[in-house]
């Protein structure tokens, strides 16, 4: 894992598709999907488990395994009709509002891209992050 401390600046989701669109493969692509995953104030374990202790989230620290990212994306790539993955991830102490990640997929077809995004933000969340909440009760 990482040990900045300092959040990045976020992509520019413009550029990217611009740069994606400029790639040879680019031929092939009928469409992208952008995630922009951010840090909300609803804790995980609501929104996912219905787990309501009564807390906010009041901030984030987030971290990631470089490898394991750049391991989920090469598997990514080799989906069906898959041309384009990329990841952007911020790390550190993250407020309300920041950016967490953003995944840009492009494909053949939606069912590929769709499945592919899917399964992209999947396993970054459940095996190359860290996500820690820092709650407060009001």
């Amino acid at each position: 894992m990482t040990n900045e401390n300092k959040k990045k600046t976020s992509p520019s989701i413009d550029a990217w598709l611009r740069e994606a669109k400029r790639d040879p493969e680019a031929l092939q692509e009928g469409m992208y999907l952008v995630h922009n995953g951010t840090v909300r104030q609803t804790p995980k374990a609501k929104v996912r488990q219905g787990v309501d202790d009564g807390s906010l989230v009041t901030g984030m620290e987030f971290f990631y395994d470089a490898a394991k990212v750049e391991a989920a994306i090469a598997e990514t790539k080799k989906m069906a009709g898959i041309f384009h993955a990329r990841v952007w991830l911020n790390e550190g102490q993250l407020e309300l509002g920041d950016d967490i990640m953003f995944v840009l997929i492009g494909g053949d077809i939606r069912p590929h891209v769709i499945d592919a995004l899917q399964f992209l933000v999947e396993t970054i969340k459940t095996t190359c992050v860290t996500e820690i909440e820092q709650k407060s009760d009001f």
